[in-house]
């Protein structure tokens, strides 16, 4: 009796596995999912002589966004494709694009606004043209024209890739105009405005510069690049007094060419990143299953 009970536990999980296997190929429309050996997703997406730079997900992971420029990091585009329950569709110009450039894109949690950066002109006395977020929402089905986000304090500053948590604050990094001083900070919304940015205390052992943040729904964990030979990913945990702790370096399967530009799926199962060393052909987005790393991390 308790051979037969435990091998219907064991066929109940192997089943459970390969239903989920079976959802997750029908979600990314893809043959093989990664565990914690990153691979590369879509890269033939990317046009020959194109940089890739960002890639996300809406919420129901029915359109996937990225970024892409030339290979001297200007122009910069950012392209949709749909999923139909059979295949991608042919990647289009995504609606938010203008005749500047626009890159760093993260929805809110509910999908219904997407934040980006854009060298869009603001066209407000003494903001310097350079990146900034802006941010676009779906009413109806329908997007509307983007409109620019103003952090009060940082208006002088180059300021970019949002990402927002289920709270409203809004999470990026901002830096002089010339990158110097970069790092990342946060902006709680009151009565629909965002307030005075703040300079989020993360604990680390050694000051780098930090940018490209991915925050969790829950802003319980936050995910960014922190800046020195080459960019490594970071994941850092809420410590529920206005700090952030317990910060570790991904593993190596992970940070081993420079990485940046992190986005987690809402089950927080897959990790997406940009990978690129010195030869601009070797940049590609990849994707891993992290919800270990998270999970380990965070008990620690």
């Amino acid at each position: 009796m308790n051979k037969l009970k435990i091998l219907l536990l064991f066929t109940s999980i192997f089943l459970s596995c390969k239903n989920e296997n079976a959802t997750i190929k029908m979600n990314f429309l893809i043959d093989k999912i990664p565990n914690d050996i990153p691979l590369e997703f879509n890269q033939e997406m990317i046009p020959k002589n194109k940089l890739v730079h960002k890639g996300i997900f809406s919420p129901n992971l029915k359109e996937y966004y990225y970024t892409i420029s030339d290979y001297n990091f200007k122009n910069f585009e950012v392209f949709v494709t749909n999923n139909d329950g059979e295949h991608w569709s042919k990647p289009k110009k995504a609606f938010i694009n203008s005749k500047y450039d626009e890159h760093g894109m993260n929805f809110s949690p509910d999908g219904n606004t997407l934040f980006f950066s854009s060298t869009r002109p603001t066209n407000i006395d003494g903001i310097p043209q350079t990146w900034h977020i802006w941010k676009s929402e779906r009413i109806n089905g329908t997007w509307k024209e983007p409109v620019f986000v103003d952090i009060p304090n940082l208006r002088e500053k180059l300021v970019s890739h949002p990402t927002i948590a289920d709270t409203g604050t809004l999470y990026f990094h901002s830096s002089n105009l010339d990158y110097s001083k970069m790092d990342i900070f946060h902006s709680k919304k009151v009565n629909g405005k965002f307030q005075m940015a703040e300079k989020t205390m993360i604990s680390m052992h050694t000051q780098t510069r930090k940018c490209t943040p991915y925050i969790s729904p829950k802003e319980d964990y936050l995910i960014f690049a922190s800046v020195s030979n080459q960019l490594d990913l970071m994941v850092s945990y809420n410590d529920k007094k206005g700090g952030w702790t317990n910060t570790k370096r991904l593993n190596d399967k992970i940070n081993n060419n420079g990485q940046g530009n992190p986005y987690v799926t809402p089950d927080n199962q897959f990790l997406f990143y940009t990978t690129g060393g010195h030869s601009k052909k070797d940049w590609k987005i990849m994707w891993v299953n992290i919800a270990s790393q998270i999970k380990d991390a965070n008990l620690e």
